[in-house]
């Protein structure tokens, strides 16, 4: 199963293939490391947005978008781009996509640890957080 995690952060959707076959991890090689949005406050940024990221999606077969959760409140709270970039993406038609909350993130981090540092394997250290959201859905 292929998957592609999501972190969402400010304009931008930083993103990591994942795939899981026969057990093992794979991270395929993908030409983009991240979305940025120039202009979220124009309707046609944020289609194209959309239509780049489904292309990608297309591109490498991916079956499933797992978006990391954000909070909507508080300190840490998600801005809005990037709760309109999460908008976008989950309308996109053909492709599943789904919410991974924080709890159950780290639920499945704690039951299969067998984790990398993105850096060493030829990955953006910025990927780590949406590496760790692909990885754990796919070992939830």
């Amino acid at each position: 199963m292929k998957v592609c995690g999501v972190e969402l952060k400010g304009n931008e959707a930083i993103i990591c293939l994942v795939n899981k076959s026969d057990g093992m991890i794979d991270l395929p090689d993908c030409r983009v490391a991240k979305f940025d949005i120039v202009e979220p406050s124009k309707t046609e940024s944020i289609r194209d947005f959309q239509f780049k990221f489904k292309k990608l999606m297309q591109d490498y077969q991916v079956e499933t978008v797992v978006i990391k959760e954000r909070l909507m409140k508080g300190k840490f709270a998600g801005g809005a781009v990037g709760f309109k970039l999460e908008a976008a993406i989950q309308l996109i038609e053909d492709v599943e996509v789904e919410v991974l909350s924080a709890a159950d993130q780290k639920a499945s981090l704690k039951r299969a640890p067998e984790m990398i540092r993105v850096k060493e394997v030829g990955l953006k250290g910025y990927q780590q957080d949406a590496y760790e959201t692909g990885y754990a859905f796919l070992n939830f």
